[in-house]
This record gives structure tokens, sequence and C-alpha cells, in this order.
């Protein structure tokens, strides 16, 4: 090999480590697929993940898998995920198993409703947060659902998680008041919350939470009348409230399965690119 191409392989491998660090540490670029989050993201728009803002996430292992769990690190960064976000993060039910498990590179795009510690729900087809003021998210299209006809939902969109019959009622129109499960946090057990947090707490202890027959909450065969989440969680939707798979269906997702806070558009297919491109996304 001659000078010259040492010169080159050195360079080419110089450019593919700075990319390669850059889209772990710095920011990475998606491409959103659909419209579950129209207005604000359009399909085909190209977005940036500010990792420096949640702080980047490292993988301690790469031999990811059905029935493998996350393994990584998260390094330190600038502020929390806050309510108004928009964030990119693994699919809560990567192998469509209707449990709570990773699987890389099958992400959605939605925004923050509610973190750790939070109380969270919907009012008359508006979200609301007990930590939070005014409206979270697309106004416009929380109106647009408010002023939608019950009748014109689809049952399939209509019910909410979860998904039992202790809460008919609760629909897209009205959800909640829940709690988004805190790291420390003690849960009492009643028999609404084992619908409310069985598949969070599988997730942690590889343990199915049931109801007993005397209404009593079953953890394996051991009654508990209560739990201490060793995770923090988060609860995302779509701006597009009648077109989107998020929280309102598949319930919490975990800290540790966050990519990054979404920071602007850097490129879009939309009619109306030239006011698109470049814009930041800050909190609705």
């Amino acid at each position: 090999m001659n000078r010259l191409s040492s010169i080159v392989l050195s360079a080419l491998l110089g450019i593919s480590i700075v990319y390669l660090a850059t889209r772990i540490f710095l920011c990475d670029r998606f491409v959103v697929p659909s419209n579950s989050m129209a207005p604000t993201l359009l399909p085909g728009d190209r977005i940036l993940v500010n990792k420096t803002l949640f702080g980047p996430r490292i993988y301690k292992r790469y031999d990811f898998g059905k029935d493998i769990p996350l393994s990584s690190v998260r390094l330190k960064g600038r502020r929390s995920v806050k309510p108004g976000d928009i964030v990119v993060y693994n699919a809560p039910y990567g192998y469509n198993r209707n449990i709570i498990e990773f699987k890389i590179n099958h992400v959605y795009c939605k925004r923050c409703i509610g973190g750790p510690g939070d109380t969270i729900g919907i009012r008359n087809a508006f979200f609301y947060n007990d930590r939070v003021e005014g409206v979270i998210g697309s106004k416009s299209a929380q109106e647009r659902l408010a002023a939608t006809p019950e009748a014109l939902v689809s049952e399939r969109l209509l019910y909410v998680f979860p998904l039992f019959k202790m809460k008919p009622e609760w629909t897209i129109f009205n959800y909640g008041p829940i709690y988004v499960p805190a790291a420390g946090d003690c849960v009492q057990m009643t028999e609404e919350n084992v619908y409310l947090y069985r598949k969070p707490v599988l997730y942690e202890t590889g343990k199915e939470l049931t109801v007993g027959g005397n209404g009593e909450a079953m953890l394996a065969d051991s009654i508990i009348t209560s739990f201490t989440f060793s995770n923090n969680y988060y609860f995302f939707c779509g701006d597009n409230l009648i077109d989107s798979i998020d929280s309102r269906y598949q319930g919490f997702v975990p800290e540790e399965f966050i990519v990054g806070i979404v920071d602007r558009i850097e490129y879009s297919l939309a009619p109306d690119n030239k006011r698109r491109i470049g814009r930041t996304l800050k909190k609705l």
C-alpha cells in the first residue's frame, strides 16, 4: 500500500469515526414516516434529535433480540424531558407481543404529555398535567377533536389504555387521571392499578401482575399490596389525535427507551417546505 492510499484510508476512517461519534453523542437524523404528529410534523419530514439535551444513550451490548432486555447507560444531559417536548423513542412493544420490550431502530416520534411523578389525563379532548398550566401539544388538533361527535370515531380508536371493563368511560375525549410512575415510587396495588401498571411491573420483574379471586393484587403467586418502581416512565401522544398509536393505547414508556428530544426540522417535502426547513420545534 503506497503513501497516498494510506492517507486516503486514514481520512475515510477519521470521517467515519467523526460521523458515528456525532450520531451517538451530539445529534441524529430521523425521517417521519406517518402523519401521527400532523400538523406539527408531516410524512417525509427529516428531523434532528439533539442528544445533548437529555443526554446520549450508550448501549452496554449489541446482541438485541426477543427476550433480551435493553442494557444501556445514559450520559448526563442539559435538562430533563418536559411535557410538550417532541421525543423520539423506541416503540414499547417492539416485537408486537403486547409486553414492553426493546427493539433497536424501531422508533416512534410523539409528544411528551407527562413524565415521572406527573398526574395526567384528557378532559373534553384536551390533555392536562397537574404540573403544567395551559394546553399541552397542538391546541388546534385538540379543538378539532373536541368538535368531533363521538359517534363518528370508531371503537378501535375511541377506547384507550388500559382496555378493561372497570373504566368504560375512558375514551380519547375523557381519560384519567392516571399517575406516571417515577423510580422509587411506591404505588398501592388496588384492582384498578393492577390493570394500569401490570405491563411496567412485568417489564421490571419478569412476573405477571394479576387480580386474585377476592380482588387482591397477585405478583406471580404472592399477594402484594403495593409495588415500588425502579424505573422512570413517560406518557407520549401524537398531535394527530385520531390517527396516532401512542400511550393512550400502549401505556407507559420506560425512560431508557428514549433516544432524544427533537430539536428542529432539517428538511421537509411539504408544499410549504421553505417555511418549515430549519424550523425549531419549541414546546407548544
